[in-house]
């Protein structure tokens, strides 16, 4: 699970700045910068379309080789930040991170679900998911590209995953309380239930408006008998 450095783009230097790299873009360019604590920020531009079949495969979590035209060494960098066009959602500029290889690094790490729950298929259970991602430490080489959890662990109804129980490679640590729940298999409800309370809720309504109405009338006729009474007297 641990990531190898097996990604690489190219990327050449450009001048273009501001609102002049829409220019890049009708080209089949995307612009991006670079930064890390080791490394001078630099303005780049990289082939759009070789961008995004990589970045279907490493994700935010995968160390990339660029190969940067004019420069003798690759920079070994992560994805940091992707910022993407309001209406089209196309991704329009990228900032890249060039982590010391050296140092630890904390990344968000997205679980994949995998495997079939049998409380889920034969016993009619309700998956619930606590997380889809979570903050990993490590340093850059071992960081995974993903976190699996296996739900064929879940058995029966009312069955958990904890933190605890998932693997990371060696080296990396999950930064989070190992007693957490990931997931668990929900017990169904019984809907018949459900669908009555708020009938019988109802009916309790009508009847008590039902009741004051009853009530009411009832002192309306006691008061005009008590009318009727005194007009006789003074007669």
């Amino acid at each position: 699970m641990a990531s190898n450095i097996n990604l690489f783009l190219s990327a050449e230097p450009r001048e273009i700045l501001g609102k002049q790299v829409e220019n890049l873009r009708e080209q089949g360019l995307l612009p991006v910068v670079v930064y890390g604590s080791k490394t001078k920020n630099l303005a780049l531009a990289l082939n759009f379309k070789e961008f995004e079949n990589i970045f279907k495969e490493a994700g935010e979590s995968s160390l990339i080789n660029l190969k940067i035209k004019g420069q003798e060494e690759d920079l070994t960098v992560l994805v940091h930040d992707i910022q993407r066009h309001p209406l089209s959602g196309k991704i329009i500029h990228v900032d890249f991170y060039s982590p010391d290889l050296k140092k630890e690094v904390k990344t968000l790490i997205p679980l994949k679900f995998e495997g079939e729950s049998l409380a889920i298929k034969s016993l009619g259970g309700t998956l619930i998911k606590n997380f889809h991602e979570l903050e990993v430490k490590s340093l850059p080489t071992n960081i995974p590209h993903e976190i699996i959890v296996n739900i064929n662990l879940l058995e029966t109804l009312g069955s958990e995953i904890f933190v605890k129980d998932l693997k990371v490679p060696e080296g990396a640590e999950i930064l989070k309380n190992p007693e957490e729940l990931v997931v668990l298999v929900a017990v169904p409800a019984r809907v018949e239930e459900e669908l009555e309370k708020p009938i019988e809720e109802k009916v309790e309504e009508i009847e008590g408006v039902i009741k004051e109405g009853e009530k009411k009338e009832s002192q309306e006729d006691e008061g005009k008998k008590e009318e009727k009474k005194e007009e006789k007297e003074n007669k």
